[in-house]
């Protein structure tokens, strides 16, 4: 792995960084397919079962390196990949764990949109988020932006935003509901790892299939809804996860899951 890109593990917690502090964490085309890369590694990664994203302190992403985007025309500029390879473009949602956002700084386009793919949203005081897409001539980078930011905190809301590309701060992003809490940033990231150790708590299986349905369901009608939802009650039925914490809570102990 490069520098610009970070993984450490440590107690079932995967950690990932944007690490281009000169440049606000702004992403190059290389940094890109490297990130997509890492988010896919932690959800493979036996020994992660909640990941944490975050940012060099002092900025979460500034989005797209823009003079690496000039240097490709637009016209001959290829998409990263076709809209089936949902990966590609949605690689924290489609990850099977669960993802925290630990906001520290300016988080704007592309690195906004990140913070929307992220499951719950933590920011320090100085976060910032604009999707700025309009003022590029663009609209939403991973198309989270168009579709999950109307879901997150409705699409007036998140009209005013993509339309004007406004920044706002962590105050009324918490007013949004878009973020959870406000942490002071020398204390954001325990703060991440705090609510990581109590995700760890429940199980890995049934999570996945949690995170599965809320996001599949956002689009979804309920009849459809409810077959993925019996089908993976069904499955977490037959679990051992469930046997164990069934086992766990009848004989008044901490669960020992095992993801199965």
């Amino acid at each position: 792995m490069s520098d610009h890109i970070l993984y450490d593990v440590r107690d079932g917690v995967g950690q990932i960084t944007i690490n281009r502090p000169d440049k606000r964490n702004a992403m190059t085309y290389a940094m890109l397919g490297e990130f997509i890369d890492t988010i896919r590694r932690a959800g493979e990664d036996r020994e992660v079962r909640v990941v944490i994203l975050a940012g060099a302190p002092g900025a979460f992403c500034a989005g797209t390196d823009l003079a690496d985007l000039a240097s490709v025309p637009g016209a001959e500029r290829g998409l990263r990949g076709s809209a089936e390879e949902r990966g590609r473009w949605w690689p924290i949602i489609e990850c099977p764990k669960p993802v925290i956002g630990a906001i520290d700084g300016p988080a704007v386009g592309m690195g906004a949109e990140f913070t929307s793919q992220c499951d719950i949203r933590l920011a320090s005081p100085r976060a910032r988020f604009a999707w700025n897409f309009a003022h590029r001539g663009l609209v939403p980078d991973t198309g989270a932006g168009s579709w999950l930011l109307p879901r997150l905190i409705g699409p007036s809301r998140a009209l005013r935003l993509l339309y004007t590309g406004e920044f706002i701060g962590a105050e009324e992003a918490l007013a949004l509901g878009y973020v959870e809490r406000i942490v002071e940033s020398d204390q954001l990231l325990a703060a991440a790892r705090t609510l990581a150790e109590a995700i760890l708590k429940g199980s890995p299986f049934s999570q996945a299939r949690i995170k599965a349905l809320v996001y599949e369901g956002l689009g979804s009608e309920v009849a459809p809804h409810m077959q993925r939802h019996t089908s993976a009650l069904a499955e977490c039925f037959a679990s051992d996860d469930h046997r164990e914490g069934v086992a766990a809570f009848l004989e008044r102990r901490e669960a020992r899951f095992t993801g199965t």
